[in-house]
């Protein structure tokens, strides 16, 4: 009997060091979850019937599961290093279509622009528009705009806030003082192919409260424009009653023939005893953009930034999580596959619930205690050597039954 249960304890502490030797290799890796070994002892059925007297027979293995503790967040800066702080696992596909879960999240862009991890599974989340609202609760593969420029935008609306000197000149015609320069400014719009339109505003004050705009469009004298009137209240903020402001036709500076018109907000606009400042002036068009850089925000939501200074969404990052997470297979490479045991996959945004929230330009370590191991990995080797001790002792008790005379 002593030899089972001897040969039992060698088998199991065997398997409690592979455990911990595999904790101990897994120390450095990103995401990994360490083991431990769970014990079980054995019993043989009653050797009395009546009186039911077990007898131990030695030990197993009943298990070895999964620690998912969290593991240390290290900052790495690169853009696509992804750590969940807190609950979830990422969802990806396989090359093979098969689905697994990791908590590794170095990612990368293939040359088609999918979100990657290195054995190439595609990263899945939500689908977003260009300001980052989800629009299905159906996760696909994220892919990312790096395969051409963004098109450009035509301008359709012009937007100013400036101040225009109250103590300024009235206009007198005859001397033609103050010129029309001494009062002005200028913008870039841009037409549907993201060309520059240069944009000109002058400003001529004509009678107490009301001043005239002039404008100009492609290097042209804004003299030479029909101008309109704006019509100032006594407090100095503009009468936007008798005030009509007027589209701008704005021309292609490549093609002539091409033109387009912009709305102009000068609801702002005051006339205050201050000298001419212009606060604000802006326009909705810009030029083509290529992808310059990437921004992943808590909500998993990941915004591209162009070179034309616009940003864009390009979708959001899915967590899933389980009922129960020990019910994981693992399959290599930081993943699991979902079993019956562990429950289907529970969807949702990063930060919501009990789901973790995100943290770019950085890794989750591993949840290895390295002096942990190397206690337990001592203890393992002096359970070892104890069961080679009961063998051996029993080998020396019926060594000595054999040589009795």
């Amino acid at each position: 009997m002593a030899f089972q249960q001897g040969l039992s304890g060698l088998n199991t502490a065997s398997k409690n060091l592979d455990v911990i030797g595999h904790n101990i290799a897994n120390a450095n890796t990103v995401g990994m979850k360490s083991s431990r070994a769970e014990f079980s002892e054995l019993y043989a059925s009653s050797v009395n019937a009546a009186g039911g007297t077990a007898s131990g027979i030695g030990v197993t293995v009943a298990a070895v599961t999964q620690q998912f503790t969290q593991g240390n967040i290290t900052a790495t800066g690169n853009e696509m290093d992804v750590a969940i702080n807190g609950n979830g696992f990422y969802e990806l596909t396989m090359p093979n279509g098969a689905t697994v879960y990791s908590r590794a999240g170095m990612f990368k862009l293939d040359r088609e622009g999918n979100v990657v991890t290195n054995d190439g599974s595609r990263l899945m989340g939500y689908p977003t528009d260009a300001a980052g609202n989800r629009l299905s609760f159906e996760t696909q593969p994220l892919s990312l705009p790096t395969g051409g420029p963004i098109p450009a935008q035509q301008t359709g609306s012009i937007s100013a806030e400036f101040n225009l000197d109250a103590r300024a000149p009235i206009y007198n015609a005859t001397t033609g003082l103050p010129p029309l320069s001494t009062y002005g400014t200028s913008l870039v719009a841009y037409d549907p192919q993201g060309i520059e339109v240069p944009v000109s505003l002058a400003f001529r004050k004509v009678a107490n409260n009301q001043w005239e705009v002039y404008t100009g469009v492609n290097g042209a004298d804004p003299a030479t424009s029909t101008p309109f009137t704006l019509n100032f209240n006594n407090d100095g903020t503009l009468n936007t009653t008798t005030t009509t402001i007027p589209t701008l036709t704005l021309t292609s500076p490549n093609n002539p023939a091409l033109t387009f018109t912009a709305s102009m907000n000068f609801d702002d606009v005051t006339q205050f005893g201050t000298s001419f400042a212009v606060n604000k002036l802006s326009q909705n068009g810009y030029p083509p953009g290529e992808l310059t850089s990437l921004k992943i925000a808590e909500n998993g939501v990941i915004t591209g930034q162009y070179s034309n200074g616009q940003t864009r969404a390009a979708g959001q990052i899915a967590l899933v999580n389980f009922r129960n997470s020990q019910g994981l297979v693992p399959t290599g490479n930081g993943s699991w596959q979902a079993t019956y045991a562990s429950g289907d996959p529970l969807r949702g945004e990063p930060g919501s619930g009990n789901f973790g929230a995100l943290q770019s330009g950085a890794l989750e370590d591993s949840n290895v205690d390295l002096t942990a191991e190397l206690v337990d990995m001592m203890t393992a080797q002096r359970a070892y050597q104890a069961n080679a001790q009961t063998i051996k002792t029993q080998d020396q008790v019926l060594s000595t039954l054999l040589n009795m005379r």
